[in-house]
């Protein structure tokens, strides 16, 4: 075979890692051989190694420092491929290669979190099929382990019903039996998802007690600027005691001291003759010690007891907000009761949310949902990886 075949030289400038601040220029003298067989298909090929396979323009430890550096490092495309002189596809390429190396498929999880944000901006499209022009607001939904380790398990595009079904019919049966809890904040699409008849078999749905609080809050906003309006035919300004306590009327009275909540409840009580800025606050503090039963395991008598001051207050006060609050409490009952069972919430998932906003800055916004699914699960993954690096010696796997 070596007789059939002719050499000859060929020179390849593959790019490697640079020098500091400078280029390296690596020139490989390299083996071309041609087969003088006219049978023969391939007619030609040249020399190769491990770092550079056939047809590469780039080395592997270059194509490893770029994964890394955008994996790793949470550095924008843009900035390494300019870094390592190289185009952004080279540079991506790379980072698609690293993650796919270290990103495995989702192991069943005991609680799972679901949770949305917002991928970007709303924008006007044209329906291809009516020719109107409607308004998207994209958004991302993503699911958490909320009992192990392994960070985000997914992200799925849009927040819908049929978004949380696709994603989790797509995950095997031993997945989807393993899962006992499933926190949610209070959105009935998830839990419309979550209830689909074998989909879940084993789960119990969770409503996290940090949006129910927010819902409380929000209320008495809702009711300090109606009152302010029906009294004053204006806005709140700095002038009005309701618009200057506005932040004490949404902490928690644990957290204010004596000074402040006398100074606040006084000057309401002068201001607001129908005194409904103190209900809607009371209403509120009456929730939140609903919610703190979940520090004495859920005791069911305890429970009851303050939930049934809770209606009681909503219902005596005849406030429309209140009114509303305690219709969703009454609604998402058995969630919350759940929570305050089983003491399972829905921050984690927050706080992956708060990563993935970081990711998202970084790269300067996803135009392929399927990048921005990779990318951000990478970076959601992260202490799963170090956990595998440190059980194995702290040698790569």
């Amino acid at each position: 075979m070596i007789d059939d075949l002719v050499t000859l030289s060929n020179q390849a400038t593959p790019k490697d890692i640079p020098y500091g601040e400078d280029r390296i220029i690596l020139r490989w003298n390299k083996t071309r051989w041609r087969c003088r067989e006219g049978y023969c298909q391939r007619n030609t090929f040249t020399d190769t190694i491990g770092q550079i396979p056939a047809r590469a323009r780039t080395t592997g430890r270059l194509r490893n420092q770029m994964g890394a550096a955008i994996g790793d490092a949470a550095r924008a495309v843009t900035e390494v491929a300019a870094a390592h002189f190289v185009s952004w596809p080279t540079a991506h390429r790379a980072f698609v290669a690293h993650a796919e190396s270290q990103l495995l498929e989702p192991t069943p999880v005991h609680a799972l979190g679901i949770d949305e944000t917002r991928r970007g901006k709303p924008r006007w499209e044209q329906c291809a099929d009516t020719g109107k022009w409607v308004r998207v607001d994209p958004w991302d939904t993503g699911f958490v382990d909320l009992s192990g380790d392994q960070g985000i398990l997914g992200q799925a595009e849009g927040h819908t019903s049929k978004t949380v079904i696709d994603w989790l019919s797509a995950r095997t049966p031993e997945f989807r039996e393993g899962i006992e809890y499933v926190a949610i904040d209070p959105a009935a699409v998830y839990a419309k998802a979550v209830r689909t008849p074998g989909l879940l078999p084993n789960a119990v749905l969770v409503v996290d007690h940090f949006h129910l609080v927010q819902l409380a809050n929000t209320a008495v906003t809702k009711v300090r600027r109606r009152v302010t309006w029906e009294l004053k035919d204006r806005r709140g300004g700095k002038i009005d005691p309701e618009w200057a306590n506005r932040k004490r009327l949404l902490t928690g009275r644990e957290r204010l001291s004596g000074k402040n909540f006398t100074r606040m409840w006084n000057a309401l009580i002068d201001e607001d003759p129908s005194q409904q800025i103190l209900a809607a606050y009371i209403g509120k503090e009456e929730l939140r010690t609903l919610l703190s039963t979940v520090r004495v395991g859920g005791d069911p008598h305890l429970t009851g007891h303050r939930l049934h001051n809770f209606y009681a207050w909503c219902a005596d006060s005849n406030i429309p907000e209140l009114l509303t609050l305690a219709k969703t409490v009454d609604a998402w009952w058995p969630e919350i009761n759940a929570f305050l069972c089983t003491e399972i919430t829905n921050a984690r998932t927050e706080g992956y949310n708060r990563l993935v906003k970081t990711v998202k800055r970084s790269a300067c916004g996803f135009r392929n949902p399927e990048n921005s699914a990779r990318r951000i699960r990478f970076h959601g993954t992260r202490k799963l990886r170090v956990a595998e690096y440190q059980i194995s010696g702290g040698l790569p796997a």
